[in-house]
């Protein structure tokens, strides 16, 4: 049981990472300077946000 919950969780993050990561790497270089975001840092943001959503 506890490894499908651990599976169970680890999917959700990948979710939650690709969708945030989509939405970011879609924005133009305008934008994401405008929320003070540069390329190379979508994958931390994606990362962090995913972590936090399931964590929460």
């Amino acid at each position: 049981m506890l490894f499908w919950s651990f599976l169970l969780k680890r999917y959700q993050v990948w979710k939650i990472y690709r969708s945030t990561y989509a939405e970011l790497a879609n924005l133009d270089d305008r934008t994401l300077a405008d929320i003070n975001v540069g390329r190379n840092e979508i994958a931390g943001i994606s990362r962090r946000a995913a972590l936090r959503a399931v964590a929460a």
